[in-house]
């Protein structure tokens, strides 16, 4: 959730990037690619995918069920039999009697409580929630990636000014150097302009680690083949609103947060399980019907064999009357529909919070950018004078 605020105040903030490079990338083009390829972009839109496959009549209960059946039975059996009269006893053996059937059956739950029209609306809604989660995802991922990217450009910018004052401390110990030959400079300030220089070397160096990782990090969340590919950036302008409103921005993520978003239909979820419970207090009507076939074959009966065949159908009625959790059930369910409207409570005022730090932040940055921006000023004086003595 913080992540995505984050890119809402990005968003706010507007920024135009222009790169050139070997690899020219904006911010747009980032995303397009990130989006297209990421690994987990794919299995959250997959798993949308499924939510929206469950959401039919027949998944819900709505449609009958048709079955196919058929079979075949032998019975090979031996026997004595021994008349009451006379005694007499007839021997079979090896006698074969076989049966064939096979049948058409439908089986239609007509009403049930309203548990069918209950679940359908529960697939429905999990269906919609499955959008969500994949807004939420990509919602998470652009505001990963963009944060990213502009941490790859700080990182470049910082690597140049690194770059800048490895080449002023060269510099600056080349003419100590030679006014120490000369005389003019003790030993002592030909070594600390040795230590300084080696110290921006030292900065120089870390940083190139730092934009190394960045570029990693970038191209990871593209889904790129080649992990450590060139994105080089440079010639950065953003330009900064100033007139933010908090009460703007706190309505609008009240409007579009897809976290309360999501928190508002797990709170119908919860109620529609209530009512599935309560789909139980009523009867429920089941139809069933069928068309089948009989095929009787005997080996010695006075019959040889019979054939059956034609409808047969019929309507189920039933009531239960007591199943031992129905009050359970309806107590929890009452208690999760609490829960969820807690947990909705519970991320809005989380999301203000989020929000009102990201404010102080905000305001503090415009303070600290009207603060740099003098410093910069008084940084290039400094520099002309710094020249001008040595």
């Amino acid at each position: 959730m913080r992540k995505r605020l984050i890119y809402f105040m990005i968003c706010l903030l507007g920024g135009g990037i222009a790169t050139q490079a070997q690899y020219t990338y904006t911010l747009k083009q980032c995303l397009e690619e990130g989006l297209a390829n990421n690994y987990s972009l794919r299995i959250t839109r997959n798993e949308e995918q499924m939510s929206k496959n469950n959401a039919t009549l027949g998944n819900a209960g709505y449609l009958p069920t048709v079955d196919l059946t058929a079979g075949y039975t032998g019975n090979a059996d031996n026997s004595n039999t021994q008349a009451r009269a006379t005694g007499e006893t007839t021997k079979l053996r090896g006698v074969y009697d076989q049966t064939l059937d096979a049948g058409v059956d439908l089986n239609w739950t007509i009403f049930d409580g309203f548990n069918i029209s209950t679940t359908y609306k529960q697939l429905k809604e999990l269906e919609r929630q499955g959008a969500t989660n994949t807004r939420i995802a990509i919602e998470d991922f652009i505001a990963s990636l963009t944060a990213e990217y502009y941490n790859y450009i700080q990182q470049e910018i910082r690597l140049k000014n690194f770059r800048y004052a490895v080449s002023l401390s060269r510099e600056r110990l080349r003419i100590v150097e030679e006014r120490y030959h000369i005389g003019n400079f003790s030993r002592l300030d030909y070594q600390q302009a040795t230590v300084d220089f080696n110290a921006d070397r030292a900065q120089y160096i870390k940083q190139r680690e730092l934009v190394h990782t960045s570029r990693i990090n970038l191209n990871e969340l593209m889904a790129a083949k080649d992990m450590d590919r060139p994105l080089s950036v440079k010639d950065s302008v953003i330009d900064v609103n100033e007139n933010l409103e908090f009460n703007d921005l706190w309505e609008g993520a009240l409007q579009t947060n897809a976290s309360l978003l999501q928190a508002d239909q797990n709170t119908v979820l919860a109620q529609l399980d209530y009512k599935k419970v309560l789909s139980r207090n009523y009867p429920y009507v089941r139809l069933n019907a069928g068309y089948g076939y009989t095929l009787n074959k005997y080996d010695v009966n006075a019959t040889r064999q019979r054939n059956n065949w034609g409808f047969s159908g019929g309507v189920t009625i039933g009531f239960n009357i007591f199943d031992g959790n129905r009050k359970r059930e309806k107590r929890n369910a009452s208690l999760a529909i609490r829960n969820a409207q807690f947990a909705r409570d519970e991320l809005e005022q989380s999301l203000r919070a989020d929000l009102s730090n990201l404010w102080q932040a905000y305001r503090n940055n415009l303070r600290l950018l009207e603060l740099e921006r003098q410093n910069l000023v008084s940084a290039k004086e400094n520099h002309e004078i710094a020249k001008e003595r040595l």
